[in-house]
């Protein structure tokens, strides 16, 4: 906070210990320590948020960019580059056209977090990054400012899941990616509270099983992924068994799960096509599934 008032870094901070503060600055760090010290996630404090190499705009509106959605970002770049798709530095072409653009959705985009991670890592994709609330891309849309050329290749849709997407995608993505609500009504009770207090109820709350959004993504993704497309999900650590049952069962051939940082059970890919590249060589298996823990969301 003391960094975010002063313009200084830590370094800075330091070697100007001893100059005197403006009243204006003063001022303003009291109120946030007021804010901090009332229980208000950091996060919000700052309003903003760094998520991998972008900086993030973070209200109340939107979920809190976390560590474990950042694994969630690099599984879906290494499933991109599995799909074809390129990673890094745009290229210069010299022909008179552009390779076909490779597809991604972020359903329930929220500060755009993911949506933006995947455009600018990859340079030929075209992202659309969906919600439902109007306040989550609000705050996504302002994010998007803030990444450059990149943001051309970005579109922003509102509506539920898949319906936000336009009919002439159908059959045409090739990754989705998702940070879905998957808190069961039962486990609210249990979530920290600069977490129920302050984070938005409707992107952390799926439903009585806590597998609804998820299911909902899996059920509708096979008619719009492309033959061999891909699903990327955040989960919850115990819901991995259950969530790769589901995949199989919506038509996905291949179903397994990626841990987070902290050895946990965090993010399912579901593939249509079994025999591409890419095989999981640790972690769960296509038929089966384990881990427990619990994190921000349970």
């Amino acid at each position: 906070m003391l960094e975010e008032v002063s313009g200084y870094d830590a370094a800075e901070l330091l070697a100007n210990r001893g100059d005197d503060a403006p009243a204006r600055a003063v001022a303003r760090l009291q109120g946030m320590v007021a804010r901090r010290a009332a229980g208000e996630p950091l996060q919000y404090v700052l309003g903003h948020w760094s998520f991998r190499d972008l900086d993030l705009l973070v209200d109340p509106r939107v979920l809190i960019p976390r560590p474990e959605t950042e694994v969630v970002a690099e599984v879906a770049l290494d499933e991109a580059v599995r799909l074809g798709a390129r990673r890094g530095r745009p290229r210069t072409f010299t022909r008179s056209h552009t390779p076909r653009p490779f597809t991604i959705a972020d359903l329930g985009t929220g500060s755009g977090a993911l949506a933006l991670a995947l455009a600018t890592q990859l340079p030929e994709a075209e992202v659309w990054a969906t919600d439902v609330s109007e306040d989550a891309l609000a705050v996504a849309r302002a994010n998007l400012a803030g990444i450059g050329t990149a943001a051309t290749r970005v579109r922003v849709a509102s509506g539920s899941w898949f319906d936000a997407l336009p009919p002439f995608l159908r059959g045409h993505v090739r990754l989705v990616v998702s940070n879905p609500p998957y808190v069961a009504n039962r486990e609210m009770q249990s979530l920290p509270a600069d977490v129920a207090d302050h984070e938005p109820m409707e992107a952390l709350v799926s439903g009585p099983t806590g597998l609804e959004a998820i299911e909902r993504i899996l059920a509708d993704a096979p008619s719009w992924l492309v033959a061999n497309g891909s699903v990327v999900c955040e989960i919850a650590p115990h819901q991995s068994v259950d969530a790769v049952a589901v995949a199989l069962e919506h038509g996905f051939e291949e179903a397994f799960t990626r841990p987070d940082l902290a050895g946990r059970e965090r993010v399912l890919v579901a593939r249509r096509r079994i025999g591409w590249p890419g095989w999981p060589t640790s972690s769960t298996s296509t038929r089966c599934s384990s881990g427990s823990g619990t994190g921000p969301r349970p």
